[in-house]
């Protein structure tokens, strides 16, 4: 938990990842971020020079020059946190860092907890909690999809939905409001049809952006996907193939694989988290049935599975039998022929009938592409616009979402049972509260600390 310090205080941290490297990043924010600087610096007279400038020179302390640096000012308000902020760019070496570091301390600076340079930013107004939550996304995308959702809730496209939605609903809460003020004359100011169709505008919205989480999920966190099939079906030679590289061993012995292996790749700026998973059969091995549980495991948390056969030792009656107890969810699965380039026509024609059956050779690397389309198109993103469409990824706000649709079914059922202005305002409240709650227009402290410090230091 963020401690509670004065909003008056100037933070530091550094900013880059930690370890060598050719420069190293050091932020300060806060009323006395130039003073401080100023101080450990000699070049030009920093609180003499105008915001947006870099300026060369060292710190020192006091005749010891520890490093040259630049020294990057952004005056308030016009600075990521509405305040007073300072970088200074050193060499990367951690023993400069921890010299500057240990300066800009005496100098009276204190060090900046988890996040808190975003938070300052969002209490300084500026910008909302989601586009604050949407700077860890940007941060932790990688991906091209990843990384364009968060950059859109940055800049405040899902904050935009949101706020518009409250603002009708604000209007019709103060008319009912309103009439709690008139009681004893028996008026009316909030037409109770126009409020109702608002509600089921607003829920029918709020509907789309429910399931809209669910591809939201996938661009954020990718996609579990299971590597399953019986053994020597040639699982680890298809995932070296689709990571290119020697990541499982390959070999002709059935039981190589006695745990899961896991690893990524981007396909079509989505994250695919493969998973290559012990064969599936009956075995007496100790170490491999322990291995085909966890197989069992993992396909349980997966959300796609490919399921791979050797087209030369299966028979489409066994496949069939293979698959009903295999996925008993109905997950998405791709069914996968391999060792196409060693089966006679006639065996590959045999299962020409089976739909969406994507045919390879993992160890010629044959029909890969095609495979990788088809893993695409399991997804189901090929209707995603993500410059158009309002996507939600992240889990608090889908909850906040759901308990707004909740308030709102509460209000309709009151309305259609002809009940009191004051409970129909209580509901019409909650719903408000769990919208505002998103776009951080309703706060707690323990909020704000659950949310910054899953941040990095020094942002």
């Amino acid at each position: 938990m963020i401690p509670h310090y004065s909003a008056s205080d100037t933070i530091v941290a550094v900013a880059t990842a930690p370890g060598v490297g050719a420069i190293a990043v050091i932020r300060l924010s806060g009323p006395e971020a130039i003073t401080i600087t100023n101080s450990v610096f000699r070049g030009k007279d920093l609180t003499q020079q105008p915001s947006h400038t870099i300026h060369f020179g060292t710190t020192r302390d006091q005749d010891k020059v520890i490093d040259e640096v630049l020294v990057s000012l952004f005056k308030a308000p016009t600075s990521y946190t509405k305040e007073n902020v300072v970088e200074i760019s050193c060499h990367g070496s951690d023993f400069i860092v921890q010299q500057i570091m240990r300066l800009l301390l005496q100098k009276g600076a204190r060090l900046a907890q988890a996040g808190e340079f975003t938070k300052r930013a969002f209490l300084n107004g500026q910008f909302d909690l989601a586009q604050a939550e949407a700077v860890a996304d940007l941060i932790a995308s990688d991906s091209a999809l990843s990384h364009e959702v968060a950059m859109k809730q940055m800049r405040g496209g899902f904050s935009l939905e949101i706020k518009r939605l409250r603002a009708e609903l604000v209007h019709f809460a103060s008319m009912i409001e309103l009439e709690l003020d008139f009681g004893e004359e028996d008026v009316e100011f909030a037409d109770r049809e126009q409020l109702r169709q608002l509600i089921l505008n607003i829920q029918r919205i709020i509907r789309e952006l429910l399931k809209s989480f669910e591809l939201g999920n996938v661009i954020k966190n990718g996609v579990p996907t299971v590597i399953v099939g019986k053994p020597n079906a040639g699982k680890s030679t298809l995932l070296n193939e689709l990571l290119n590289e020697e990541k499982a061993i390959v070999s002709d012995v059935p039981g190589t694989t006695r745990d899961f292996i896991e690893d990524e790749i981007n396909i079509e700026g989505i994250t695919f988290r493969f998973i290559d998973t012990a064969g599936l059969r009956e075995t007496t091995d100790k170490v491999e049935a322990i291995g085909v549980e966890r197989t069992l495991q993992k396909l349980s948390q997966s959300s796609l599975i490919i399921y791979l056969f050797d087209i030369n030792t299966t028979t489409p009656a066994e496949l069939e039998e293979e698959l009903a107890k295999l996925n008993p969810k109905k997950l998405p699965l791709l069914l996968v022929a391999n060792k196409v380039d060693q089966a006679s026509p006639a065996t590959v024609a045999a299962f020409a009938q089976l739909e969406g059956l994507v045919s390879i050779s993992a160890s010629e690397a044959t029909n890969m592409e095609t495979l990788k389309q088809a893993l695409v198109e399991k997804v189901n993103l090929g209707k995603l616009n993500t410059k158009e469409q309002t996507i939600v990824t992240n889990l608090r706000h889908y909850d906040s979402l759901q308990k707004t649709y909740e308030a709102l079914d509460d209000t309709l059922n009151g309305l259609g049972l002809g009940i009191s202005s004051d409970l129909v305002a209580a509901d019409i409240r909650r719903a408000l509260y769990h919208l505002g709650s998103i776009t951080g227009e309703i706060t707690t402290d323990d909020l704000l600390d659950n949310i910054f410090t899953k941040f990095c230091i020094g942002k």
